[in-house]
């Protein structure tokens, strides 16, 4: 392309919703400022716990929303051979919709700004970013980015399975339109590759980043839980959205075991549709009193720097950015060998604790060896360093073709533990 940097690059989210893709598409976002271009944060709804966490430099622009019917055949017009997975409302999975409403106004913003390059994540997110280009004419290149094992979330649909599965005949379809496609872990991109028959050799691997420097900052923050105090027992601390892929329930059971053993404390931050059912079940535990579930809160990392071990439950996690987090805090982490990139983070064992997924007996026992045995800070915080913003921002330059080839061998998140 004719462009030369720095280039104007469109960053598109659904939302600024308090998960883990917004937190990796702002560190992006952060770090191609840094390196002198100019960057719109897109977005199709301004929502969410960041919404006011938007790093300086970065230009939000908000997508005006249209009526489903003429966003569908917006949708029709781009990709004519979706007619079935299209036609009906009850084909495309609901959540999709705030993305699929702002296809219109993606269409304009992407004639009327010309940005050099457009980078989506998650699954909806990109397919609108694919049929928005296709509409507009747009020169821009295009990478899009996949945050989630896409055959888990088939499985994980129950009733909606089908719907997924139409959703995955879009994938398959669409994804090779694309100049790029990344996978935020190598697991992540088999999975991509075989679940929607991508060829492998077309999905590139970029491990999110995650800002340690900044990280370091907000960790000497005090945390709002008494619970961390000086000389109080020590927490386990869990964090991510309160649903059943999460497995918390995993870990209440794991948590009842260690406090048979000794003097502890749990907490779980984030909120979601299991925070009912899981304040139930630690009460039925006889643990409610050192069980604590405050909800999300602005910073995490005052309480990483502070817990005596970070415990990840999950049954699939498509890499794991808490963990990265946690390790830049110094924390001692536990977590399942679950399908996603958690084994890529944890160098197959060397930074922390496996163990398999859903066994109660084995995650209390990996919890209490760490609170008892926690390690080497400095090592682990070293291996955060290797998932650097900077580092995620050349190669996903490079797989847009717009710097040179990164050398993914020199990726220090690579580097096989000694």
């Amino acid at each position: 392309m004719d462009a030369r940097p720095p280039y104007h690059v469109a960053l598109l989210l659904p939302s600024l919703a308090g998960g883990g893709v917004a937190r990796v598409v702002l560190n992006l976002g952060e770090s191609l400022v840094r390196g002198g271009h100019r960057v719109d944060l897109v977005l199709c709804r301004a929502e969410g716990a960041y919404r006011d966490r938007i790093p300086s430099g970065l230009r939000p622009v908000v997508l005006r929303r249209a009526i489903p019917l003429v966003a569908r055949g917006l949708a029709l017009a781009a990709d004519r051979a979706g007619w079935r997975e299209l036609a009906l409302p009850v084909l495309l999975p609901l959540r999709g919709a705030p993305a699929f409403s702002g296809l219109g106004d993606l269409v304009r913003y992407l004639r009327r700004e010309r940005p050099d390059a457009l980078i989506a994540a998650k699954t909806h997110t990109n397919l609108v970013a694919i049929w928005a280009r296709t509409l507009a004419g747009s020169p821009a290149r295009l990478l899009v980015s996949q945050h989630s094992v896409l055959s888990q979330e088939i499985a994980d649909a129950g009733g909606r399975r089908w719907r997924w599965r139409h959703a995955a005949g879009l994938v398959a379809r669409s994804y090779p339109r694309a100049d790029a496609i990344v996978a935020v872990s190598d697991a992540v991109a088999e999975d991509l590759a075989a679940a929607a028959g991508i060829a492998r050799a077309r999905i590139a691997t970029v491990h999110n980043p995650v800002d340690a420097r900044r990280i370091a900052e907000r960790l000497r923050e005090p945390p709002e839980h008494p619970w961390l105090a000086a000389g109080a027992p020590p927490v386990v601390l869990g964090a991510g959205r309160l649903r059943p892929s999460k497995d918390f329930e995993t870990l209440l059971r794991a948590f009842a075991e260690v406090r048979r053993a000794r003097d502890a404390r749990l907490v779980i931050l984030g909120e979601g549709p299991e925070r009912g059912a899981l304040a139930a079940l630690a009460g039925r535990l006889g643990v409610g009193d050192d069980v604590s579930l405050p909800g999300f809160v602005d910073n995490p990392f005052a309480y990483m720097a502070r817990a005596g071990v970070f415990a990840l439950s999950s049954r699939h996690e498509a890499l794991g950015n808490v963990l990265v987090e946690a390790l830049a805090c110094g924390c001692p982490v536990v977590a399942t060998d679950c399908p996603g990139g958690v084994g890529e983070i944890l160098g197959g064992g060397a930074h922390g604790r496996l163990v398999p997924v859903g066994d109660i007996a084995a995650l209390a026992a990996a919890i209490l060896e760490a609170l008892a045995r926690p390690g080497d800070l400095e090592s682990r915080q070293a291996r955060a360093r290797a998932f650097s913003p900077d580092l995620a921002t050349r190669r996903y330059l490079a797989a847009l073709g717009l710097v040179a080839c990164a050398d993914s061998a020199a990726d220090p998140a690579r580097a096989t533990p000694a």
